[in-house]
């Protein structure tokens, strides 16, 4: 860092930095944007915002020093090994995951993780703090970081706090199991506002703080008692950047990637097409059953039709995933010798992750998109695929349990549990007239256009700035946070919530 200290407007705070270091050839470092849907949504924000983006660089031991990539000022905050296994895979990805997920799986809890979690949360609140300038807006992003807010308040009460949570917040029944579960509703209560992708995940934050803490609760808003401050919580769902991604689809050598596609498979009649990390929460075995029935029962079939699964990979030092990642692969293996014919596999099956520009063609190619997860915070691949469809082709089918299933609600939904629903919804998106089809795209484009990725942030931060108390000036100057809040912005960002549709909560 140089030795004058830099201080910025915006601060984000996310378990890692939105790039990922690459030794060259000529061994030489460079730093290229990362996968993920975080980094894709914060990218287009922070190209607008100039601000500090504070970090994990992604590799254990000392922290590379502060840099500038591409417009963003980089906080890199350092992990040692044990505290990679500890705060990262241990805590946040076998705890918290599996509870705020349904317990799809079994949550494990040990002390010494939480320990790495708290320590690195301090640390994290402490990069924040001293990259924020007087009056800041500082927005704490997900779950691997729920004590920073409170962390923040402690060492900085003049900025503005915002946490957004990119995954489900679990109902308090399932939240109770935690043994810390007071700590971490407290760590949250130390922000102004809180985002969450949906009405029901808002509303499960606020009834755990009233039947946890004791906390007084009226709608959305959390009286944090002792502080004489209320914080609001409320649903913002997140989008992606719609008009690049599809200026990134519409680009001949893109569309022309997408017919040699389909050519290389063969041109099949109906090309279908799953994208997903390789997690347990993603439904990738319930659609491959559902799939292998229907091939069984002669109701598709190669080369014809084929399915194309890509399986990003995923936490796999945790033994949940490899066990998945085993299992699929048997699966895939038992349905291609099973039921896939001499130079006709029925399930393409890739284990590995994909540019942007073959995504864009992938989604072109493919004539029904599945997105079948048992539970999932948003779902960005749904919108992206949505986003690449500029042809108005193909089918989305969509589960129930996706945030994204409450704004694109004229997909072809599904109940992923429930395998005899899930083939009719699958022959349904094949065999809807086309003209019908385009109808719905038509429709669904419209909703993400007009809720891109840039509104969702432009909303959040307005929410931010409007939220129910404003935070006091440091000895330095006036905060900027103390200006009049924009009533406008809280009515907006509530009035685009509750028009939501009502969630389903089968399968609760």
């Amino acid at each position: 860092m140089s030795p004058e200290r830099q201080t910025f407007d915006l601060v984000i705070a996310a378990n890692r930095l939105p790039v990922d270091k690459v030794i060259t050839d000529d061994g030489e470092i460079e730093w290229r944007r990362s996968p993920g849907g975080l980094v894709t949504a914060m990218e287009s924000v922070m190209r607008t915002q100039p601000g500090a983006w504070v970090g994990w660089a992604g590799d254990s031991g000392e922290a590379p020093e502060p840099f500038d990539e591409d417009g963003i000022h980089l906080h890199p905050v350092a992990l040692s090994a044990e505290e990679v296994r500890d705060y990262y895979e241990g805590f946040s990805n076998d705890t918290l995951w599996p509870i705020y997920h349904d317990v799809i799986v079994p949550a494990t809890f040990h002390r010494e993780w939480w320990a790495a979690y708290r320590a690195v949360n301090e640390r994290f609140a402490r990069a924040v703090a001293e990259v924020a300038a007087e009056g800041a807006r500082v927005w704490v992003q997900d779950y691997q970081l729920q004590l920073v807010p409170a962390l923040v308040r402690e060492l900085r009460p003049d900025v503005r706090i915002g946490w957004f949570n990119h995954i489900p917040f679990p109902p308090v029944e399932l939240f109770a199991q935690l043994p810390w579960r007071a700590q971490l509703l407290e760590g949250l209560l130390g922000a102004d506002f809180l985002g969450f992708q949906r009405q029901a995940d808002a509303r499960n934050f606020v009834r755990a703080c009233r039947q946890l803490l004791g906390a007084p609760t009226k709608r959305d808003l959390v009286t944090v008692e002792g502080q004489h401050r209320r914080v609001r919580a409320a649903a913002i769902p997140i989008s992606v950047d719609f008009h690049g991604l599809e200026e990134l689809a519409k680009r001949p050598d893109v569309m022309a990637r997408a017919r040699e596609i389909r050519a290389s498979l063969g041109d099949p009649e109906v090309l279908m097409l799953g994208v997903d990390r390789l997690d347990y929460t993603k439904g990738i075995r319930h659609r491959l059953k559902a799939y292998e029935e229907l091939l069984s029962e002669r109701r598709l079939g190669p080369p014809e039709v084929t399915l194309v699964q890509v399986a990003t990979p995923s936490r796999e030092r945790v033994e949940a995933y490899r066990t998945l990642r085993n299992e699929i692969e048997q699966t895939v293996g038992r349905i291609n010798g099973d039921l896939a014919k001499i130079g006709a596999p029925a399930v393409h099956y890739l284990h590995h992750s994909y540019p942007r520009e073959e995504m864009a063609a992938l989604f072109q190619a493919a004539d029904v998109m599945l997105v079948t997860p048992l539970r999932d915070g948003m779902n960005l691949v749904a919108k992206e695929y949505v986003t690449c469809r500029h042809d108005l082709g193909g089918a989305l089918v969509l589960s129930e349990f996706t945030g994204a299933w409450h704004e694109l609600h004229q997909a072809f939904a599904c109940n992923p549990h429930d395998i005899e629903g899930l083939k009719q919804t699958i022959l349904r998106a094949i065999n809807t007239p086309a003209k019908d089809k385009q109808r719905i795209m038509r429709a669904l484009r419209r909703r993400v256009a007009d809720h891109d990725v840039q509104r969702w942030a432009a909303r959040y931060l307005a929410a931010l700035d409007a939220a129910p108390e404003v935070p006091q000036p440091t000895a330095g100057g006036p905060s900027r946070s103390a200006e009049k809040p924009n009533p406008a912005a809280v009515q907006d960002s509530s009035h685009a919530a509750a028009q939501e549709p009502a969630p389903q909560e089968a399968g609760r």
